[in-house]
């Protein structure tokens, strides 16, 4: 019986130890966090002048939320997806968008876009 009681401390103390130095378990990127993010950029992408501070904030977010490759990846085709889908956006404006916003992205937004290469 004694050392049944002392396998289970030994596994409860292995357990403790695996949950407490296991990394956080993170959801993926969702299209929707990405549209919320962009949604307050939309005016300035169809002209109205200069991104709003919100815009930019959503632009830093979203540049914090898709840090593993899957989810810059993810971020991509929800960028690419939604260009094809609202109407009048200058795509000039949608790309130096984010380094006006001081991030930087390793592709171009535009419904042309090959969301298999980006890393």
């Amino acid at each position: 019986m004694a050392s049944s009681s002392a396998m289970r401390k030994v596994a409860c103390a292995m357990i403790l130890c695996i949950v407490m130095t296991a990394p956080y378990a993170t959801e993926a990127l969702t299209c929707g966090q990405v549209s919320g993010s962009l949604a307050s950029c939309i005016s300035y992408l169809k002209g109205a002048p200069g991104p709003s501070g919100a815009c930019c904030g959503g632009i830093k977010r979203l540049n914090g939320m898709a840090q593993t490759p899957p989810d810059r990846k993810t971020a991509c085709g929800c960028l690419k997806s939604a260009a094809a889908a609202i109407s009048g956006i200058n795509y000039g404006l949608a790309n130096a968008l984010p380094g006006k916003c001081g991030v930087s992205i390793p592709y171009p937004i535009s419904p042309n876009t090959d969301c298999s290469r980006v890393h």
